[in-house]
């Protein structure tokens, strides 16, 4: 056995079988970092991970310690659901194991650090720096010294407002310490280099400015100094939108984001020591509680990795979406016309979708394009293509969520630019987040109304389309059609969608026929099957079905990247549930919901998790994967998740979390890219799989599955 994740809740008592959902977020982005600290990772991709484990951190307090916080305030005596505390204790347990990580996160950091080092690679460290690097810094601090604008204020006056995320120097001065210096560093870029030698040094500017700070203060007697991040609670009350226009909630949207950026501080973290009568006074002008102080010895911003060349082993190997599936531009509508098309992101490229938009919009039988968008790229290839398709006169209605959690503003602006481009646009509902990731494209054929739809698990987005595993299936299927018409017709009149034919909605149907398939299975006994893979499970009425199924011998499998309450393995309760957790170079993000087996297996694949929020207060699209060859390649997937030893972590019993030895090259991402990227589509309806080395290598472990297991 290898690293297993430290037991880290009081919650997790031997009598429970649920675990608090915080906490079982903290033990996936303990998972993170824990891919920061293997030796076997590229290590400029582990220095990656501890990014995304900072970020990560940074949100879920914004977002949860926020909710938490509300909570406190507002209802003290309300119980989690499944742990039994209360918001307050919640967070002294949040807070508790965020400082325990954080003796991890400083070792990880000192690792990388070193062997970077080793590398030639050097993050200057200002307390033991040699004469060169001292006056080439010097340099590079006299080029930014003009963007610095210190202020200065009396010890008695309340600092300025320190803005959610930024990083800020503070200073204590005078021999009495009587006044303190607030200097702002967003102005200046986060870090410098230059190269002696053939060494490559790195110069944190957070930390160049503090060393450097006597200059900029000259006339000031500086006692002493740190580097500040405060984070902001980012959940901000959304009311009385029901009967506003659409003018009206973006003017309000753009209102709560102005709002958010004030809110109160959820997180403080000090890079730098501070006597304890200096910080006990810091704390008191930020208006933070102690308990949510960090001392920080990892720099905040890590993106000097994008500066460091990529020296053979210091990255992963290449690996690019295919371009080439075996469709060529305009035979999209040919091919879908005969066969279910399923498109697996990161393998196989986005912009076959973006293709098959222009298609469309190119097409003289195509009447509209009807689509949810969630989030969306910067530079968004999607809404450039449904632009080109209003613009050459097809009916584009695009429903844009605006509460898109970090992506409001964003997509208020793409709002009013797909507006000029002639589209008709939308909003979610006023009680529900649209987080469905469904198209419709509909033509008049042969005098017959026709309808081509697809259904995703991942955001129309380009840029994280080649980050996150995701699944877009896309269908000829009449039923899907007229289920998807009814969706928008009931979305466009501020309705969730109704009771479907053939595909699933939340949340009128997704968790009724989740439940129904579940009890399926209860009834073959030891012959029923269920594999899920999701983000994340929560609601307890389908965990505590899961547990029925466990009991009467249904053999479960759960694929859960993140959140997980149900605790497999316990005697009497979860023995027949398994629970596998897999965090690797991308992030796993499709969903998939497979019963039975054979010719009896029924798979869905849609937009949502197992969350409360998923099922109960999201509008959410899930299409039946039906044809031989997309459900092959779905059962692909699946069997590489069950082969996985190298990346894949499993659940205990206590909740823990335990990787297996001896597991190299069973990468499921790995074999998936082999497998996909080679895979190729044709007209006629057949498949080839494209014999590289890779691919062979990719499906060796199913294929000794089949040998030995049929």
């Amino acid at each position: 056995m290898a690293d297993k994740v430290k037991k880290n809740s009081a919650d997790n008592k031997a009598d429970s079988i649920f675990i608090n959902r915080e906490i079982s977020w903290l033990a996936f982005n303990e998972r993170v970092l824990l891919e920061a600290a293997d030796s076997n990772v590229p290590l400029l991709e582990r220095l990656k991970f501890l990014a995304i484990y900072q970020s990560n951190l940074d949100e879920f307090y914004r977002v949860r310690i926020g909710i938490l916080s509300h909570r406190a305030a507002l209802a003290p005596d309300q119980k989690d659901p499944l742990s039994g505390s209360l918001p307050g204790e919640q967070i002294q347990e949040i807070l508790r194991v965020t400082a325990e990580q954080q003796i991890l996160r400083e070792s990880v950091w000192k690792s990388i650090r070193g062997q970077l080092k080793e590398n030639g690679v050097d993050v200057l460290d200002f307390r033991k720096i040699n004469k060169v690097d001292e006056l080439m810094s010097k340099k590079l601090f006299g080029d930014i010294k003009d963007m610095l604008y210190p202020q200065i204020l009396s010890v008695d006056q309340p600092l300025p407002f320190l803005w959610n995320g930024e990083p800020y120097l503070i200073a204590f001065l005078g021999r009495n310490e009587q006044n303190i210096a607030v200097i702002p560093l967003h102005r200046v870029q986060p870090y410098l280099s230059f190269e002696i030698d053939g060494r490559q040094k790195i110069v944190l500017t957070e930390h160049l400015v503090r060393h450097f700070l006597p200059q900029l203060l000259k006339k000031e007697t500086i006692t002493q100094s740190a580097v500040v991040k405060v984070t902001r609670n980012a959940d901000v009350f959304l009311s009385d939108i029901e009967d506003v226009g659409h003018e009206d909630l973006r003017q309000k949207m753009s209102s709560m984001l102005s709002k958010r950026k004030r809110e109160q501080p959820v997180m403080v973290q000090i890079y730098g020591k501070l006597t304890d009568q200096a910080r006990a006074l810091l704390i008191k002008k930020l208006r933070a509680p102690e308990r949510s102080v960090f001392n920080a010895s990892v720099p905040f911003d890590l993106s000097f990795r994008s500066a460091i060349g990529g020296g053979e082993g210091l990255r992963y190997p290449e690996r690019r979406p295919s371009r080439e599936i075996g469709i060529k531009k305009g035979e999209f509508f040919e091919y879908i016309d005969k066969h279910d098309l399923l498109l697996s992101y990161p393998f196989q490229s986005m912009l076959s979708f973006v293709e098959l938009i222009y298609e469309a919009a190119d097409n003289p039988e195509v009447l509209s394009i009807k689509i949810t968008l969630y989030r969306m790229a910067a530079s968004s290839k999607i809404a450039a293509a449904l632009a080109y398709a209003a613009d050459r006169g097809k009916d584009v209605l695009c429903l844009l969520e605006l509460r898109a959690r970090f992506d409001e503003q964003s997509n208020i602006d793409y709002s009013e630019m797909l507006e000029d481009a002639g589209c008709r646009v939308i909003y979610g509902l006023p009680n529900s987040k649209v987080h469905s990731k469904l198209c419709l494209i509909t033509r008049e054929h042969e005098g017959n109304i026709s309808y081509i739809t697809q259904v995703g698990t991942g955001n129309y987005n380009e840029v994280t389309a080649e980050q996150y595993t995701d699944l877009s299936l896309i269908t000829s299927d009449q039923e899907a059609g007229l289920d998807a018409e009814a969706a928008f017709t009931a979305l466009s009149a501020g309705e969730v969608p109704p009771e479907p034919r053939t595909l699933w909605f939340a949340p009128l149907s997704f968790k009724s026929r989740l439940i129904d398939f579940l009890d399926r299975e209860i009834a073959k006994g030891s012959e029923g099957r269920v594999v899920i893979k999701a983000n994340s499970i929560n609601n307890r009425e389908v965990m505590e079905k899961l547990i029925e199924c466990s009991k009467a011998g249904v053999k479960v499998e759960l694929f859960i990247r993140g959140i997980c309450c149900l605790r497999p393995g316990v005697s009497g309760m979860t023995d027949n549930i398994t629970v596998k957790s897999v965090v690797g170079r991308w992030l796993e993000h499709s969903r998939i919901y497979s019963f039975g087996e054979g010719e009896d297996q029924r798979m869905f694949i849609g937009s949502g998790d197992m969350l409360n929020r998923n099922l109960e207060r999201r509008v959410e699209a899930f299409m039946e994967v039906k044809t031989p060859d997309t459900r092959e390649q779905i059962n692909e997937i699946l069997n590489a998740f069950r082969d996985d030893r190298e990346k894949a972590r499993i659940m205990q019993s206590d909740g823990t979390y335990v990787r297996e030895s001896g597991g190299e090259g069973t990468s499921s991402q790995e074999a998936l890219y082999n497998y996909f990227s080679n895979l190729r589509f044709s007209l006629n309806g057949s498949e080839e799989k494209v014999q590289t080395a890779a691919a062979d290598e990719g499906t060796f472990w199913s294929r000794l599955r089949k040998a030995f297991f049929g």
